[in-house]
């Protein structure tokens, strides 16, 4: 018998999370039979904190839920021929360090990860943020190579590797992020111009001074006033890929709408919100060339390491806070 700890929404969040939000439980899972559907028992290995968690808590949960979340964990024991003691998997079954599984649900790594590569990793660069990237540049922004490329929070799990295809794209980048050191990193691993979002005088001019020309793809994390300002420098039939509104997640009162309407009729954009979900069946052609980019150093990542299950609300907070540079995970 395996006791599970698992930390659950006590109180719906207002304004920006508490610990005092979240309770952890101890609950008794039940032994694995054999014939039944319940085949796996797993152990979370890294559990994953995004800003998704936030708006998603709001929508999907209720009082007293698990908090939503995916997890790499391994196969601790197993009555299902599919899966052998040891294995990694992804999963999807919130904040708990044990769960049962029927393996349905479950992802295996890509075959040919090396060993010397982070497990950890297939919850960021090689994982659902940057599927997200991958295909809200392929596919939403539809980038072409000689454009120019705008992305916000870029130092984030998403942002960090959107640049980063963008160049392999050969697309000009530019980046803005919420520190001095993130925009160092942003130069480090190949943005063409990034800047510090809360020290420039004016967002408008740090814009039009990182390309005069203006923008043909704009990939926005953050919303709000960035969004607004940034859509009267695209250029004509510039694409904007809607991915996430993370200034407004924590907000008790709704921001005063942004009126999008004349610059997109003058300039004929394209703006479009997606989830990455929409691409599932193209899954494994996301993850593999993601892959072959980190093995061949195209794409470089880092991640913010917090040490321990119980400190599972202190780093979402401080990710919705923007403490961490690239993926925020944390190890069991």
């Amino acid at each position: 018998m395996v006791i599970a700890k698992a930390w659950a929404l006590k109180k719906h969040f207002d304004g920006f999370p508490k610990t005092s939000d979240f309770d952890l439980k101890k609950i008794e899972l039940p032994n694995l039979k054999d014939g039944g559907e319940q085949k796996l028992l797993l152990e979370s290995v890294f559990l994953s904190v995004d800003p998704y968690m936030r708006p998603y808590s709001r929508r999907d949960m209720k009082e007293g839920d698990i908090m939503i979340g995916s997890q790499v964990a391994r196969v601790v024991e197993s009555k299902n021929p599919a899966f052998t003691v040891g294995a990694f998997v992804v999963a999807a079954r919130g904040w708990r360090t044990h769960f049962i599984s029927d393996g349905k649900d479950l992802h295996f790594l890509p075959s040919n990860w090396p060993e010397s590569l982070p497990k950890s990793l297939a919850l960021g660069t090689v994982g659902m943020p940057g599927l997200t990237a991958y295909f809200g540049l392929l596919e939403v922004c539809k980038m072409k190579p000689g454009e120019t490329v705008l992305v916000n929070a870029a130092a984030g799990a998403v942002g960090s590797v959107v640049g980063q295809l963008a160049k392999i794209g050969g697309c000009k980048v530019v980046g803005c992020a919420g520190s001095d050191d993130k925009v160092a990193y942003l130069k480090k691993i190949g943005f063409d111009e990034a800047f510090n979002y809360k020290t420039v005088k004016s967002l408008d001019e740090a814009l039009r001074k990182a390309s005069p020309d203006g923008y043909d793809c704009f990939f926005d994390n953050v919303g709000g006033e960035f969004s607004s300002v940034a859509i009267n420098q695209m250029k004509k039939y510039g694409r904007i890929a809607v991915c996430g509104a993370i200034s407004q997640y924590n907000d008790s009162v709704p921001q005063k709408g942004h009126y999008v309407q004349m610059p997109m009729i003058f300039k004929e954009l394209q703006m479009e919100g997606f989830l990455v979900t929409r691409w599932n069946n193209r899954r494994e052609e996301g993850l593999q060339a993601l892959l072959k980019w980190v093995v061949e150093g195209k794409v470089k990542y880092h991640e913010q390491v917090t040490e321990g299950f119980e400190n599972m609300p202190m780093a979402f907070i401080g990710m919705l806070k923007g403490e961490n540079l690239g993926k925020a995970v944390v190890k069991v």
